[in-house]
């Protein structure tokens, strides 16, 4: 019998399918969400050597490190959400694995949000998008482009005396790609929702209508500009934390590569 990853082997080892990193580095320095004072925060990144070839550890160096859940580019479990405390099978640990590997599309909102931080993905939008490139497929991740992932340190962030300001999806917007059956949401920004995603309604509907409906999210990812619309394989696969609301992790796409040039769609 055949061997069907065989195919996917060879294309790797010819540069036909490229990977492709989407993921940030974790450092100390790496911007995390900002919350009203009266609520819990979320720790940074935090890196402590253990030993170093020396007299802690004369042949290994390796460290200790702490952060929370949601730093840097991490998956999004239902019951990170009120709306899913109750969905089944909702913690990372949980998750069926297939989940973490599957199709992926790109509707490309940079333009938007390289004149308006507070740009929105909208249902005509998503109708646009499909009219030139098909109908979105059921079990898919949907990832909004911004090139949001080129700011750094306070640009990132991006916040003002009323809180941050990125851009995100309309509740609109969300109830349009959970009737395309999703399997889950993903930004460049440091949440699936925009910075003022406090005022719609309801309030955080990318975290609220996701969860709630069973599906995942993703944030903090970067490279989205080298993705092509459709075509690409996402793996995603978060920590298999107990009870783990999300994690961090390493996301790569599977791309088909250009031919001739090397680079992908």
């Amino acid at each position: 019998m055949t061997n069907p990853l065989d195919g996917l082997a060879a294309a790797l080892a010819d540069g036909s399918v490229e990977i492709v990193d989407l993921t940030h580095t974790l450092d100390p320095d790496f911007p995390v969400i900002v919350l009203p004072p009266e609520f819990g925060q979320c720790a940074r990144f935090r890196m402590e050597e253990v030993s170093a070839y020396d007299g802690r550890g004369p042949a290994w160096k390796w460290h200790n490190i702490s952060m929370n859940e949601h730093t840097g580019t991490h998956f999004d479990a239902p019951i990170h959400w009120v709306s899913g405390r109750d969905v089944a099978n909702g913690a990372v640990d949980e998750i069926d694995p297939s989940v973490f590997v599957g199709p992926v599309v790109v509707i490309d909102c940079s333009e938007g949000a390289a004149r308006n931080d507070d740009f929105e993905l909208t249902p005509e939008i998503i109708v646009a998008w499909e009219a030139e490139h098909g109908s979105i497929p059921a079990d898919s991740w949907v990832l909004m482009r911004t090139d949001w992932s080129k700011r750094r340190g306070a640009d990132y962030l991006n916040m003002a005396d009323d809180g941050p300001h990125s851009p995100g999806p309309t509740p609109a917007a969300i109830e349009k790609l959970l009737a395309r059956n999703i399997r889950g949401f993903g930004t460049e920004t440091v949440g699936t929702d925009a910075g003022q995603g406090a005022h719609y309604v309801p309030p955080y509907p990318a975290h609220y209508l996701l969860h709630g409906a069973g599906k995942y999210g993703l944030q903090c990812l970067s490279n989205l500009d080298r993705l092509p619309p459709t075509g690409a394989m996402l793996i995603a696969p978060p920590l298999k934390i107990k009870g783990g609301t999300g994690s961090p992790l390493r996301v790569l796409a599977l791309v088909p590569a250009r031919t001739g040039s090397g680079e992908n769609a």
